[in-house]
């Protein structure tokens, strides 16, 4: 089996005004993709150019990390939204996200969707299909830009279908059920370092998912890559980030 090349990505940029919600300045020097927040669950103009340019000095690549419009539910709650409107709702968002990109001269590398919106395009191909038109909208001839996305789910068709790059995401800090569901809370709950250096082990060397029954599934089929997320608020973030990383650069040197 030839081993995953891997990337650790990380939810960023998600205070609001005063208020922090992280340590991204220490995650920040431990990932390879930052996925910046928008402002319809978190952030705001002021954090999103600081968390920009944080990414610039670190030289970690940066993508979208679009929302539904859930302050209050920090974008973890589901809504009922038509397609068309979906695609607005995250071409605006983007848009917010690629002027600071542009402001400090780095390219939009990805889209990612935050949250509840993220099982609801996996699920279904209509949405799907409206959050990577968005997400093609900002690519040109020089810059193609991928999306993040759940491996043999709606995500991956609607990039085949478009000519999108996917890049396949498993998450090292979320449990996922005995079907492969992967099971978004409103509040992340603490993980042990241990269960994170056995599942990510799992994944690199077997391309398998850790289930919450202690079963394993397989990734995906026709994977060749994938991101690890660890999430920002998730308790001990950072030492997770940094124990990912260092089992990704092992893996990815093999």
């Amino acid at each position: 089996m030839v081993p995953l090349q891997a990337t650790v990505n990380c939810d960023m940029g998600e205070g609001f005004s005063l208020y922090t919600i992280s340590d991204d300045e220490a995650l920040m020097k431990t990932i390879h993709l930052a996925n910046i927040a928008c402002g319809f669950h978190a952030s705001d103009f002021s954090i999103m150019n600081a968390t920009v340019a944080q990414a610039k000095l670190h030289g970690v690549a940066v993508g979208a990390h679009p929302s539904l419009p859930d302050r209050q539910g920090f974008g973890r709650r589901e809504m009922a939204m038509e397609p068309d409107e979906l695609l607005s709702c995250f071409v605006y968002q983007i848009g917010a996200l690629n002027g600071f990109l542009k402001l400090h001269g780095l390219p939009l590398n990805h889209v990612k969707p935050h949250g509840a919106v993220y099982g609801q395009t996996a699920r279904s191909l209509p949405l799907a299909r409206a959050v990577v038109t968005a997400t093609k909208a900002f690519s040109t001839e020089n810059d193609k830009i991928a999306f993040i996305g759940l491996a043999g789910s709606a995500h991956q068709t609607a990039c085949e279908e478009a000519g999108v790059r996917f890049i396949p995401e498993w998450f090292a800090d979320l449990d996922y059920d005995a079907t492969g569901k992967l099971l978004i809370t409103k509040k992340h709950d603490p993980v042990s370092a241990e269960v994170v250096r056995q599942r990510v082990t799992r994944l690199l060397e077997c391309q398998e998912i850790t289930t919450n029954a202690e079963t394993f599934l397989p990734l995906g089929e026709n994977v060749h890559e994938v991101s690890i997320c660890c999430h920002s608020d998730t308790p001990g973030a950072v030492e997770i980030a940094k124990l990912v990383k260092a089992l990704v650069d092992e893996s990815n040197c093999r």
